[in-house]
């Protein structure tokens, strides 16, 4: 959430960030709503500050003045018990308008309403010209009994499926790669819970926004998170870290659970949007500075991009406008992985700068070495590698004409060795 003091000078600013972010949220009420507060609390420092001198008076008040004194001690309890229940639904309104405010995008954030308006920065790796007919990721995973896309479904739902064989290996042998790369880049590595409380889903920024994606699990009062971040952001909810400790830099592993809400019809076929899946997370807490923020943005993009160019995946970074990137982003990237089965390029990873919006909300701050003030934190996030999605665009890259998958080089100590699977 943004700061109120923040919002009390720049209201209108704050209101463009809302358009630019397609929200609705009423800034006037929210303004409104402060001030009532304000008064409200001035008239309860008021009422006790008049009980203050009446109690300091009472020792040495006749018999008829103390009897007087209590009586206005009384009736100021009782319009301070007033001011109380009148505070009280005006905080939890202002509380749930507070959590709603936006970042606002850095100003060379392209604007436009979804993602149809992104830009493409880059492309890296040329998307390579087949001299055979190519097979999607269904087609070789069924070739190969790498998949089960038939009973599974049965058993557990729609956007089910089971990875087999040597493609598990090959997944496996990538989270691996991913974890090793991580933690010879500074990162803590740490296998995250998938279950939360809200309170989590509250402080990273996905509720009140996007309720409908999570599964809920109603009897423990759980969750099941669609990414590290959610509990990574709050290891330190309510810490007061040292400036000499930042940049914290972890690296989650975790299961992932999304109900993919909207998505009807979207990417049926396949394992590319799943409800089950695995992700390692990059998730970095830094001080509250722009340059700093903008400085590990490009850190973490590079870590991503560096992963699919030792994968040999070609693929774009796209700069996500205002309407695509969320109530709390500053700055976002995606990377697209080619997708030779579809012809096209396709989400693999998100690169998210938030400067100090989740802060707000799980209450990170951190202590300047030099002026000794306390200020919230900074944070920021990007995937390191989601399974089974990058296995798309990794088999159907490499897929050779007799249907095997090359191996790249980068991967092939985590495979034994392994040049291809799929050889006979």
């Amino acid at each position: 959430m943004l700061d109120i003091k923040f919002i009390r000078e720049n209201p209108q600013i704050v209101k463009q960030a809302l358009v630019d972010k397609c929200l609705d949220l009423d800034i006037d009420l929210l303004l409104s709503t402060d001030k009532k507060i304000i008064q409200l609390k001035q008239a309860m420092e008021a009422e006790l500050q008049k009980r203050n001198a009446l109690s300091r008076e009472m020792p040495t008040a006749t018999d008829a003045r103390k009897a007087e004194i209590k009586e206005l001690s009384k009736q100021s309890g009782q319009q301070a018990a007033k001011i109380a229940e009148e505070l009280k639904p005006l905080e939890e309104l202002f509380h749930t308008l507070m959590e709603k405010t936006p970042t606002i995008p850095a100003p060379d954030v392209p604007k436009g309403k979804s993602d149809a308006e992104n830009v493409v920065i880059r492309q890296v790796g040329t998307p390579r010209t087949f001299d055979f007919p190519i097979k999607d990721h269904v087609d070789l995973m069924e070739m190969h009994g790498w998949g089960e896309f038939k009973r599974i479904p049965q058993i557990c739902g729609t956007r089910s499926a089971s990875v087999r064989g040597e493609l598990l290996q090959v997944e496996i042998a990538l989270w691996q790669f991913t974890l090793n790369k991580l933690m010879e880049k500074g990162f803590l590595i740490m296998s995250v819970p998938a279950m939360t409380f809200d309170a989590a889903l509250y402080n990273m920024g996905q509720f009140p926004f996007d309720v409908e994606s999570v599964y809920s699990l109603p009897k423990d009062n759980l969750y099941l998170a669609g990414t590290a971040e959610v509990i990574l952001n709050s290891l330190h909810a309510g810490d007061i870290l040292k400036e000499s400790d930042l940049p914290i830099k972890y690296a989650g592993f975790s299961p992932c659970f999304r109900r993919e809400a909207g998505a009807a019809g979207k990417d049926t076929r396949g394992i590319f949007r799943v409800h089950q899946f695995t992700k390692v997370e990059q998730y970095v807490i830094c001080k509250a500075d722009v340059q700093e923020s903008d400085k590990l943005h490009a850190f973490l993009l590079n870590n991503a991009e560096e992963i699919m160019q030792a994968l040999e995946i070609p693929y774009q970074v796209v700069a996500c406008c205002t309407g695509d990137m969320g109530a709390g982003k500053y700055r976002m990237n995606d990377i697209e992985a080619w997708c030779p089965g579809q012809n096209r390029y396709r989400e693999s990873h998100s690169c998210s700068s938030l400067l100090d919006w989740q802060a707000h909300r799980t209450n990170i701050r951190y202590r300047e070495a030099e002026s000794g003030k306390v200020k919230y934190a900074y944070t920021l996030n990007n995937t390191g590698l989601a399974t089974p999605r990058i296995l798309v665009s990794f088999i159907e890259n490499h897929q050779q004409a007799d249907g095997s998958v090359r191996i790249p080089k980068a991967l092939q100590p985590y495979m034994g060795g392994k040049e291809f699977i799929g050889k006979e």
